[in-house]
């Protein structure tokens, strides 16, 4: 009896480790459908991009994912307890170092998508390399500024609005900042501030003009 309680008190380092890599996967895995929406975007693939673009399309479906998120991550713990023999209130006390690497790990990753990675990616313009290589030219003289404010639940969404604005306007740049707005520049004279705020990305995503 002594022995399985000594067996269920430790900890080793291998645990820890395990329970901080169980924390990012579990921390990625809501963004997986943006990430492979950006890949799919930079190399051309468009079928598969457009599959994906359904599913970004839904407002909640972040907030969803990373609920999902939270979910497997207690299930993953449970079934750790469970395997240590420590699926009980006093396991649970014991190995509480396990399990707040865990759900720390998830809540930190998903706080590091929202807040660096996906404004980064959504500012690298993945767009002009696409532009470019069709030979649209830059257009630096003359143009205007534009605000947007969007209405997006998380900073995921930002490469989808950049990438429809970009793909239905004659827009020179778009730069994202948190939490929801939107710079453009634009070249007057082949698009209208209201012709961009009536894009159709906007009737599922709501944008004012600033």
């Amino acid at each position: 009896m002594e022995q399985t309680q000594n067996n269920c008190c430790a900890v080793s380092k291998d645990k820890k480790s395990t329970g901080i890599l169980s924390g990012i996967i579990l921390g990625i895995i809501p963004h997986s459908f943006c990430i492979a929406f950006v890949v799919f975007s930079i190399i051309g693939a468009v079928t598969a991009s457009a599959f994906l673009k359904k599913f970004l399309l839904i407002p909640n479906f972040f907030l969803f994912l990373t609920i999902i998120s939270l979910i497997l991550a207690t299930v993953s713990s449970a079934i750790y307890l469970q395997r240590n023999k420590c699926l009980c209130v006093s396991g649970i006390k014991d190995r509480w170092k396990y399990l707040l690497v865990v759900y720390s790990g998830t809540v930190l990753v998903n706080l590091m998508m929202f807040f660096v990675v996906f404004p980064a990616i959504a500012n690298v313009n993945f767009q002009n390399i696409s532009g470019e290589r069709a030979g649209i030219p830059s257009q630096k003289d003359n143009l205007s500024e534009l605000t947007l404010h969007v209405q997006i639940l998380c900073s995921g969404h930002a490469p989808l609005i950049i990438d429809e604005i970009k793909k239905n306007c004659d827009v020179s740049s778009v730069k994202f900042s948190l939490p929801d707005v939107f710079d453009i520049e634009y070249d007057p004279e082949k698009v209208t501030p209201e012709k961009l705020a009536s894009l159709e990305i906007f009737k599922t995503y709501k944008a004012t003009i600033n």
